[in-house]
């Protein structure tokens, strides 16, 4: 598999560097184990960061700006990593939904980057394109119905849009049968030795947390 970076893109965020793990899997209910891991990295927030301030964090100050210059609102498409770290500084409980999907929040927790948890057998063709959404381009969000993804980070495969830093799509999205996942990185704020800190938490963090069947491979992100 083979993620590009478009030159559209790379205008709009020069400084992006993406980071994606591929690894078979098997889905189930979460462990205590992931569990009390989500409430380790949710108590550093809690200690670090306030609803005010959260927005100040490095991986989500630059996704917001990243929003700013592709002409996308970041407080009314907020970015799902501020979304969820957000939830925690207010006091609301995290819902679990499975092994998978609480294992990709856990890593955006932890690096502060909106991070993409997608079934891989779902996403259509070997070449993914990361660029920017257009006008009218049919995107459905998990939890959000159809969303406007025009001038929001989008990634692409050979039917179209299948996740954002806002949320993820109803096509490519986790469920109990998944079997082989993509877990994206987006590191808008250029910051290499946070992103490879996140890539071998997310590496390590699967074989601990998560039930792998075989390999676990790192892909590289390309320009176009």
């Amino acid at each position: 598999m083979q993620i590009t970076i478009s030159n559209t893109f790379h205008d709009v965020c020069p400084k992006f560097i993406g980071g994606a793990i591929l690894a078979e899997v098997k889905n189930s209910a979460t462990t205590p184990e992931l569990w009390t891991e989500i409430e380790r990295i949710a108590n550093v927030l809690r200690n670090n960061y306030t609803t005010d301030t959260i927005k100040e964090q490095s991986g989500i100050a630059a996704t917001r700006e990243a929003y700013r210059k592709a002409g996308k609102d970041p407080s009314r498409y907020r970015p799902a990593c501020e979304q969820l770290a957000r939830r925690i500084l207010q006091g609301k409980d995290l819902y679990s939904i499975d092994q998978l999907v609480d294992f990709g929040n856990l890593v955006s927790l932890y690096c502060g980057y909106s991070t993409a948890m997608l079934d891989a057998e779902k996403i259509l063709g070997e070449y993914i394109t990361l660029g920017i959404g257009t006008s009218g381009e049919p995107y459905e969000g998990i939890g959000r119905g159809i969303l406007n993804i025009e001038n929001l980070p989008v990634y692409r495969d050979e039917e179209g849009g299948f996740a954002t830093p806002t949320s993820d799509s109803v096509r490519t999205m986790i469920s109990a049968d998944t079997k082989r996942i993509l877990l994206l990185i987006n590191g808008y704020d250029g910051n290499e030795e946070r992103l490879t800190d996140a890539l071998n938490y997310a590496y390590e963090g699967l074989k601990r947390f998560v039930e792998v069947k075989g390999e676990v491979q790192k892909i590289k992100y390309t320009y176009g």
